[in-house]
Order: C-alpha cells, then structure tokens, then sequence
C-alpha cells in the first residue's frame, strides 16, 4: 500500500482540476463512484490500481492535447482515487489503555 500512498503524494495536477476534485469529494459515494462493490483490502488495492491507471490515462491525454479529453470523466477518476485512498492516510487511532483497579 505504501507504493500508492508515495505515487498519491507525488501527483501534481493543474490546480483548477483540483479545486472541482475537492467539491466532488463532499458528495462521493462508492456505489455511484465506482461500478464494483467495496472488498477487503486486496479489492482495495485493485481499485487503487485500476483509478491510478485510468487517471493515468487521462492525464496522458489531456497533457497531450486530444480533443477527446473529458475533464468530467478526470474528475470522476480523481474524485473516486481520493475518496477510495483516504484509508490509506487515516491517522492510526492511539491505543487507549484503561488502567486496572
């Protein structure tokens, strides 16, 4: 998991792209952001690596210039990328031990 939190962290996208990321996020749901349902974490890393190589895919082409780039379908791909690797960001609850008596 450490390899796509590294690749997560290194992303630069236009910021523009990212402000519009940002307000899709509030609204997120798996099941309309992603045609799979939720798994344990080895589904997780197959939709992180299925999202990181659509994104992938649509940041080739719109650095590229083709006319058939859709910054909503980029969007959605970043949205459901965010959304999904947020576990991978969670800070890690502190143990909390209750003292014997």
């Amino acid at each position: 998991m450490s390899e796509f939190r590294k690749a997560l962290t290194e992303m630069r996208r236009p910021g523009l792209l990212m402000r519009a990321v940002r307000h899709g996020l509030r609204d997120y749901s798996r099941s309309r952001g992603l045609r799979q349902p939720a798994g344990d974490e080895t589904a997780m890393e197959t939709r992180l690596s299925r999202l990181m190589e659509a994104e992938a895919r649509l940041e080739s082409t719109r650095r590229a210039g083709h006319a058939d780039y859709s910054i909503a379908r980029h969007i959605e791909v970043l949205v459901a990328l965010i959304a999904e690797a947020r576990p991978l960001f969670a800070e890690p609850r502190p143990l909390c031990i209750v003292p014997a008596e």
